[in-house]
């Protein structure tokens, strides 16, 4: 079963995000648990708790079905030790944030080597984040993002993430997000029939299947191999309407959350509605 949704806003309180995604006709969500351009969060309460957990009861969703995001200003490879623990710090926290809310996943952007240090070490730094973050938060799944690797951030290719998981003692507690607007912005052509299934079976061979546990769904502004992160409407942008009918038809995407971050939140239920009628066809 493919669940489509969307990144909805938890504004006035993270018990909005759930009905804010009913509203739109989403059977997935993802939602940033505090504000993804400050470093500091209001503690959650007890109230703040219970009434997210409520809204998911009421609204009909189950852990499985919700991806939620950090921050932006995490660098968990930062090679400065003062910064790379201040990110750390920070996406500790959000873990233990996922974990009271009940949600069981927290999708990340790897980092960042900022033309410091080599990409290679700013992998086995970032893995070396996620194995302390493993040992200080049980059970939470940590979500690795294919990044378009605009700029020094990593995870623009299939084997940059590999690398990370493979230095993770943990590996049962690391994931993968695949982005489409970013994978086709690094390198990756799905346009056609032939271009997706060899996308696919590099992700297979190098990464696997079994790793991924969300999915980004944007058409992209930024052309193929631009390394640029511009996201556009499904159809409207350079991938095209073909590679998501690909994806609502390929069973490798079920029981996940498959969220839109496309541009305009205005028509988010007509694109969860085409995606439904794209797997349908």
């Amino acid at each position: 079963m493919k669940y489509i949704g969307a990144h909805v806003s938890a504004a006035g309180g993270l018990y909005h995000a759930p009905e804010n995604a009913h509203n739109i006709g989403a059977k997935a969500f993802a939602l940033f648990t505090k504000s993804q351009r400050q470093w500091k969060a209001k503690p959650l309460t007890e109230d703040d708790i219970l009434r997210f957990k409520e809204a998911m009861t009421t609204y009909g969703y189950e852990p499985h079905q919700v991806l939620p995001h950090d921050s932006y200003l995490i660098n968990l490879g930062n090679a400065d030790p003062e910064k790379r623990q201040k990110s750390l710090d920070s996406f500790i926290h959000e873990l233990e944030r996922v974990s009271m809310l009940g949600l069981d996943r927290l999708n990340f952007h790897p980092g960042a080597h900022l033309k410091v240090i080599e990409p290679a070490e700013c992998i086995t730094l970032i893995a070396e984040s996620l194995n302390e973050a493993i040992q200080r938060v049980p059970d939470i799944k940590l979500v690795i993002e294919t990044t378009a690797g605009q700029g020094s951030a990593l995870g623009r290719s299939f084997e940059e993430i590999a690398s990370i998981i493979d230095q993770v003692e943990k590996k049962d507690r690391v994931g993968v997000c695949i982005d489409t607007c970013h994978i086709f912005a690094a390198g990756y052509d799905i346009r056609t029939r032939e271009s997706y299934d060899r996308t696919m079976a590099d992700f297979e061979s190098t990464i696997g299947f079994d790793k991924l546990m969300g999915v980004h769904l944007n058409d992209a502004k930024s052309t193929f191999n631009s390394h640029v992160d511009r996201h556009h409407s499904i159809g409207k942008g350079n991938i095209g309407i073909d590679t998501f009918s690909f994806i609502m038809k390929d069973d490798r995407f079920d029981n996940m959350p498959i969220v839109l971050e496309t541009i305009d939140a205005e028509i988010w239920d007509e694109e969860i509605k085409l995606l439904y009628e794209l797997e349908n066809k």
